[in-house]
């Protein structure tokens, strides 16, 4: 693909054109662009948060806090931001986030996700709760592209299998256990428009298609049994009940590298790392989950402190810009996952709108690398940062 930074030059040549692009080069504006644009629940959705949204605030804020110091006069001329993370290499330590029903923001949901992710090298995490089912995700992103599953762990525990064994012979690669949301937080902007769109049988594509599930509900979801499927999904959706102890039982039907998503304590870290996980990923869902909570980038600094290169520590939760991300693999992150930015992109722009934020993310990355003297992910160190 050459140099990621290659895309600002493609915008200023088609400037010569006339041509501007579809949408902000800056991703902090596509929020407010998003709120104006899209059907007002699914924005609320998507932008929405736990409570006060307090820990939303704080997410960016502890990116805020952090300052980049440029160093001058350093060869900078040859660069290389490919990484292999758990096995999958990619161009730039950059994966696409887990997001639920993304059909409430463009028709093609998922699927123009995976094209856009697949037509970079970036690889796309696919929710459980999609509106497409894995299997169409899969074909949608095309033979030998990077992907990853996430799994909503469900308390059919032969569900659950079904879902591993479905994910790998998809050829999903990696397993990524979202732990924060085996129950839902308090959301406002969803209570206040009465707005679960899993109620309305969104995003629940992989459990409707799934044999066990059908076998659980009397046969394929149709209009017939569609209450019943639905009364199903909440029964199963999250389990409070789960321990360190059951990791064993995901270890023992998926054979390929897991990562823990959810981490903002060193202890549980080290829980991972004891209880032979590949990978945890310090987050705090953006915060959707849990209102008042720690800033993930501010969790990060310690959890990559307690594991070192015992696991894979990743980050998500805030990551807005290319400086966010330099800023995060600074603090110890080996590659950081995206959210909000595409999904925003999405709803605007469809497939084009996800390739233009990626595209954005990794030219800005590789830019600002570079301005701060370094020239690969792994140059990106905590002396690189001052705090403000």
């Amino acid at each position: 693909m050459g140099s990621l930074a290659d895309f600002q030059n493609e915008i200023y040549l088609e400037g010569l054109g006339g041509a501007r692009p579809a949408l902000p080069t800056d991703l902090t504006a596509l929020e407010e662009l998003a709120g104006r644009r899209l059907p007002a629940e699914a924005f609320g959705y998507v932008a929405g948060s736990a409570g006060s949204e307090a820990t939303a605030v704080a997410n960016r804020a502890a990116f805020d806090r952090r300052r980049i110091v440029p160093r001058m006069l350093r060869d900078v001329s040859q660069r290389d931001f490919s990484v292999e993370v758990l096995g999958t290499k990619m161009p730039a330590p950059l994966l696409v986030a887990p997001i639920g029903v993304l059909s409430i923001l463009h028709p093609d949901g998922e699927l123009a996700v995976a094209r856009a992710a697949a037509g970079l090298g970036v690889p796309m995490v696919l929710s459980s709760a999609a509106s497409f089912c894995m299997e169409e995700v899969a074909e949608a992103s095309g033979a030998g592209s990077p992907r990853w599953y996430q799994l909503y762990w469900p308390k059919d525990r032969d569900l659950a299998v079904s879902f591993l064994e479905r994910a790998k012979a998809a050829g999903y690669t990696a397993l990524v256990v979202t732990l924060d949301t085996f129950t839902l937080g308090w959301r406002p902007r969803d209570l206040d428009a009465a707005y679960l769109p899993f109620l309305r049988g969104i995003g629940v594509a992989n459990y409707f298609t799934d044999p066990v599930f059908q076998k659980a509900v009397g046969g394929p979801v149709t209009d017939a049994n569609r209450d019943l499927a639905i009364l199903h999904w909440v029964a199963n959706f999250g389990n409070p009940s789960l321990t360190w102890d059951d990791l064993a039982f995901l270890r023992e039907h998926w054979d390929g590298p897991i990562a823990l998503k959810g981490i903002q304590h060193p202890d549980d870290a080290r829980r991972a790392v004891d209880a032979g996980m590949d990978g945890v990923i310090v987050s705090n869902h953006g915060g959707r989950q849990v209102d008042g909570a720690v800033a993930s980038l501010d969790a990060l600094p310690g959890v990559a402190e307690a594991v070192g290169d015992q696991t894979t520590v990743l980050f998500d939760s805030g990551i807005r810009t290319g400086a966010d991300i330099v800023k995060a693999l600074a603090l110890g992150a080996r590659a950081v996952l995206v959210a909000r930015p595409y999904a925003y992109g999405l709803g605007l722009a469809g497939e084009a709108g996800v390739r233009h934020v990626l595209r954005c993310l990794m030219a800005e990355l590789e830019l600002t690398t570079m301005l701060a003297g370094c020239t690969r992910p792994g140059d990106l160190t905590p002396d690189i940062l001052t705090e403000a």
